[in-house]
């Protein structure tokens, strides 16, 4: 019987970290959808590539600076997974890492829509690298790997800080470095609509990210056997994700008297990111008043970055940054025993908020100094004239669409 349980811990969450691979085209189509046609092959490279520096690295360094042992602050053995045990939390230690490893590759993918339409291809190939290896293994053992959030009893089951906090700080301080793309913001200091050239895209990748987020929550469960927390953390999931569009959908109405579709994509992935921190630990109506409000935090940021003349052309920092601390948080008041709104008293949400400044503080220092650094040396932004041209042609030499002739 103990090989059976292992047999399909092992099966389970091997097809969940397929799902969660399989964010990696959702990201690229939405991202792709949202940008212009003249930036679609760069757009889609970067994605392309983000799970491909993400797969050394943490293989070489991630890992061990991840899971293994050392200190409070980091990991110190397993590099090049050299010397990992047979098992690891009940599953073989290959399937495990496979399974962080799609975590890996999703926190450095954000960024890429961020920081879209304007960075450099070979400054984008090192910050993919060093976030991969260093800057999310280190929130990852922070909190899962033995660390000193995870010792405080900080709670983020799937991921809304360790994943999508650290790609969304990261692109906040990509997006800073870089500056707004030429023609972004008016001289008064109004923003500038760019909408992106293909909402089918954008639509399917929502899709396929809404489907692989069954892998990335349910997933997380490590097991197989445990049907009940399973089907509980699946139905939180979807719940949060349908509110956060219904939300988004209802708030953009509201302000524009039109309902906007790009919004309201943004608000089911601003439902999901939300519920990924405390998916296993509420009920199904608090899931469902998560992804509401999390609609509505996207929203107010998406507005306030315009407002702070900060360009984001897919809404990364919104989504994955604002709604990831939002979700962090929520634990610490939806949570079924320790929430403030169930009993539970001040403590959970004292140290969820802990947890997320210290994370919020080490991206937004440690990317800063990446991306000054990438900046003073090989430079991270692309001439005006290829930013003008576009990335595939000035970056590739290539075109997504050689039989058409775009322009602006």
């Amino acid at each position: 019987m103990p090989q059976v349980e292992i047999a399909i811990n092992t099966v389970w969450v091997m097809v969940a970290a397929f799902l969660v691979f399989f964010m990696q085209p959702g990201f690229a189509m939405l991202e792709a959808g949202f940008t212009r046609a003249k930036n679609v092959a760069n757009i889609l490279m970067k994605n392309f590539m983000d799970f491909c520096m993400a797969s050394i690295g943490f293989w070489a360094v991630g890992y061990a600076i991840m899971f293994g042992a050392g200190n409070i602050f980091a990991g110190s053995s397993y590099f090049f997974l050299s010397g990992i045990p047979d098992q690891t939390f009940g599953l073989p230690t290959l399937a495990f890492w496979f399974f962080q490893l799609a975590f890996a590759g999703a926190a450095a993918t954000i960024v890429a829509g961020a920081m879209a339409e304007r960075t450099k291809f070979s400054a984008y190939l090192i910050y993919s690298l060093i976030i991969s290896a260093l800057i999310y293994p280190i929130v990852g053992h922070w909190v899962w790997g033995g660390g000193w959030l995870g010792e405080l009893g900080f709670l983020d089951f799937a991921g809304s800080t360790v994943v999508h906090s650290v790609g969304g700080w990261a692109s906040l301080m990509g997006a800073i470095f870089l500056g707004p793309r030429i023609g972004k913001y008016r001289r008064d200091g109004s923003a500038n609509p760019i909408p992106g050239h293909n909402l089918a895209l954008a639509a399917l990748g929502t899709f396929i990210l809404w489907f692989g987020w069954f892998g990335f929550n349910p997933g997380s469960t490590l097991s197989g056997m445990d049907f009940g927390l399973i089907a509980k953390v699946a139905a939180n999931t979807n719940l949060a994700a349908a509110a956060g569009a219904l939300v988004a959908l209802g708030a953009a109405w509201a302000k524009t008297r039109k309902p906007d579709f790009g919004l309201t994509m943004n608000g089911a992935l601003a439902g999901l990111v939300a519920i990924t921190a405390p998916c296993a630990f509420v009920s199904p109506l608090s899931a469902l008043i998560i992804g509401a409000i999390a609609g509505l935090v996207m929203f107010g940021a998406v507005f306030l970055l315009e407002r702070i003349r900060i360009d984001d052309p897919v809404g990364a920092i919104p989504v994955h940054g604002f709604c990831g601390l939002w979700g962090t948080l929520a634990v610490g008041l939806f949570h079924e025993s320790a929430g403030l709104f169930f009993g539970g008293g001040w403590a959970q949400l004292g140290i969820q908020g802990i947890g997320t400044a210290a994370v919020f503080g080490w991206v937004v220092l440690t990317m800063g100094a990446v991306f000054f650094t990438l900046k003073k040396t090989i430079g991270i932004r692309v001439s005006a004239r290829e930013e003008v041209m576009g990335l595939d042609i000035g970056e590739h030499a290539v075109s997504a669409y050689p039989d058409f002739v775009t322009k602006g």
